[in-house]
């Protein structure tokens, strides 16, 4: 039962990643269909954030009332429904309404997910889960992709999406006894009579909260700025030709991929705090061969560093917070670094791209070292205040 439990986690995760990158992959036919411009897909992008930063705000309540496996459950159904949404849009108003229910189910089950396997599964489980959530990310673009060159409209490939989603929606309905603590308490180990929501207040007041959001912020900010800004650094910057920047700037999602799968076994003899700081100094190595004036060979490998740097971090924060701030309050503390992550990701890429646009893209590596600085900061404030707290 326990092994198919944890199946079924690996089939939510990639259910997760697919529908994450389908709205890039349709968006140039998208807003020349609704005559829109091309800059409307962050508007779009932004929607579904607000979402997902109040869902996992109120993941803890959510959990705590109806458990991770109703909140998965119905959060994925939720998910789906906005997929068909879209795939009925016949305006851009529509699609940014349909937006919300997307960033509402995406942020619960996100977060009632990873605290669930933080708190009952190894770390390699965190790590490899994570690699599924690729799979999944990689997948969606590749259905989009052959339902427009099959001649058919884009409402399609959301439809197919939304459909593998219904399926799952329906195989996390009938597995929901599974879900049941096997000790017969409470999914963190404590009476549920016991159990009582946190407030964002009361959060934050825990030693190394306020540090270990900080800590995420940056993660997500320098992974997605290096996600959508590498190409153009490569080229304007590095003499890199459009087309092997295009097909290299990919390196660095690999790196993640591939590093996460290594994590997995790496985490069998390193405690999650290592492989923390591992990954951080493998960035650092990264940014500095992007940065050195030493070639376009060496530009590319540090791209593909920062990737592989990049791969332990998210999943081993995420998986050593009941560790560091107790199981009984792990999710509610979850719940807040995905809400600090989704933040990262909205503001800190165009914030790059204002610097870009009136500094210099040559400064993306400093750029990106100022993040990783702060991160690794944060961190290990964050480290000194829970060993104080014990």
């Amino acid at each position: 039962m326990i092994h198919l439990l944890l199946a079924i986690i690996y089939l939510s995760f990639i259910s997760l990643g697919l529908p994450d990158a389908l709205l890039g992959s349709a968006w140039p036919t998208i807003y020349q269909e609704f005559e829109v411009p091309v800059s409307y897909m962050g508007i779009i992008s932004m929607v579904i954030s607000a979402g997902t930063v109040v869902s996992s705000l109120m993941s803890d309540r959510l959990t705590l009332k109806l458990g991770t496996g109703k909140v998965t459950a119905f959060s994925v159904a939720l998910t789906a429904a906005a997929l068909f949404g879209f795939s009925v849009s016949s305006s851009f108003w529509m699609l940014c309404l349909w937006a919300i229910p997307y960033g509402l189910g995406a942020g619960s089950v996100d977060a009632s997910l990873n605290n669930y396997v933080a708190l009952h599964y190894a770390s390699r489980h965190m790590s490899w889960l994570h690699c599924m959530w690729g799979i999944g990310a990689s997948v969606g673009p590749y259905i989009m992709g052959y339902v427009l060159s099959g001649g058919q409209h884009w409402t399609m490939g959301y439809r197919l999406i939304g459909v593998i989603q219904v399926v799952l929606t329906a195989g996390l309905f009938l597995s929901l006894p599974l879900w049941k603590n096997r000790t017969g308490a409470s999914e963190d180990g404590n009476p549920v009579s016991e159990r009582k929501p946190l407030s964002l207040k009361q959060i934050i007041r825990i030693p190394g909260a306020k540090e270990i959001m900080i800590a995420f912020f940056c993660y997500c900010a320098l992974e997605q700025t290096t996600g959508l800004w590498a190409s153009s650094y490569l080229v304007l910057h590095k003499g890199v030709n459009s087309e092997t920047a295009a097909s290299f700037a990919s390196l660095f999602f690999v790196g993640i991929t591939i590093g996460r799968v290594l994590n997995g076994f790496l985490t069998i003899k390193m405690s999650d705090t290592q492989l923390i700081r591992m990954g951080q100094m493998i960035v650092l190595v990264g940014i500095a061969a992007l940065l050195l004036p030493m070639g376009e060979i060496v530009s590319l490998a540090g791209l593909l560093l920062v990737g592989l740097g990049c791969a332990p971090i998210y999943p081993c924060v995420i998986h050593s917070t009941p560790a560091h701030f107790g199981a009984e309050r792990s999710q509610a503390v979850i719940g807040v670094q995905m809400a600090s992550a989704y933040v990262g990701n909205c503001v800190m890429p165009p914030v790059f791209g204002l610097i870009a646009n009136h500094i210099s893209i040559t400064l993306l590596p400093i750029y990106l070292l100022a993040i990783l600085l702060l991160m690794v900061f944060s961190h290990e404030k964050m480290l000194k205040a829970v060993k104080l707290k014990e």
